[in-house]
């Protein structure tokens, strides 16, 4: 095996990816009250949003150990790509490091790079899909990283969420604020900065007109450029996906559109009914 790539469980995986010894799906823990849910592919959304609607207490994830990424490390691959997701969102960046050097002081030398996604969910599928083009068409390990860490910094994240609860719950959003959004019907349209934080970017009453303003702002962002690949991620919403693909489509027709469910670990951020764009 020539290379591998290890994604943490933020990341949605591909179909095709599921079988494929070249990718490496590794699960952060999520806990709900006093239960705690393993991110892997036993992980039953709708049992889980009930779980999460039904605790009074905000849901939390655990990243993997920097022993579970050493794990991933140890394979036949000449070179290994880990992505996780944004280093201001999780410690799954700084466990995939030490597992790093964990496996170099063991080991010995190895060519092993972690991408910090400065985004998470389907950015972080966009990106592997990034470093897989460049692999199979021949870049050398060093061409790769820098390749895919450009394409890193051109990414952008927006997500419209249909509930406002886990935002209230773990403190983003005050409950007062979450409590006159919800009564007006007020959904905010997200995004994330360079850094890989979140942050609003614009508002709008309802979420149809929601998912509208997010269209403008994507195809704003996009300034007439050809898009090659852009993903959608939806929490138990396949129609609101759909809808959402179209109109991008007609907007700014881009080569590829990969439409995902979210995992665990984005499904405990986007809640049910959220919706997350990358591009």
């Amino acid at each position: 095996m020539r290379y591998k790539i290890v994604i943490d469980s933020c990341g949605e995986l591909l179909d095709e990816w599921k079988q494929d010894e070249k990718i490496e799906s590794v699960p952060l823990t999520l806990m709900v009250g006093e239960e705690s849910v393993i991110d892997d592919e036993t992980f039953d959304q709708k049992s889980f949003l009930k779980k999460v609607a039904a605790c009074p207490d905000s849901p939390k994830s655990a990243c993997p150990s920097p022993e579970r990424y050493l794990k991933a490390y140890k394979c036949d691959a000449e070179r290994v790509y880990a992505v996780t997701l944004s280093a201001e969102l999780s410690g799954s960046y700084n466990s995939a490091q030490l597992g790093k050097s964990l496996y170099l002081e063991e080991f010995g030398d190895k060519k092993i790079h972690v991408f910090n996604s400065c985004s998470a969910s389907v950015g972080e599928t966009l990106i592997a899909m990034k470093i897989q083009e460049c692999e199979e068409a021949g870049l050398s390990f060093e061409e790769v990283v820098k390749n895919v860490e450009e394409y890193i910094k051109s990414q952008n994240t927006f997500f419209v969420l249909e509930n406002l609860e886990t935002l209230r719950k773990n403190g983003r959003l005050s409950s007062v604020k979450a409590l006159v959004a919800s009564a007006l019907k007020i959904k905010p349209i997200m995004g994330s900065t360079e850094e890989g934080s979140i942050c609003q970017l614009a508002q709008a009453r309802g979420m149809n007109k929601a998912l509208i303003k997010m269209v403008d702002l994507i195809a704003e962002k996009c300034g007439g450029n050809k898009v090659k690949n852009l993903a959608i991620s939806h929490c138990n919403c396949p129609s609101r996906a759909q809808i959402l693909k179209d109109a991008i489509e007609e907007r700014i027709a881009p080569d590829r559109i990969i439409v995902l469910d979210t995992a665990g670990v984005s499904s405990m951020y986007a809640n049910d009914g959220g919706v997350i764009v990358v591009v």
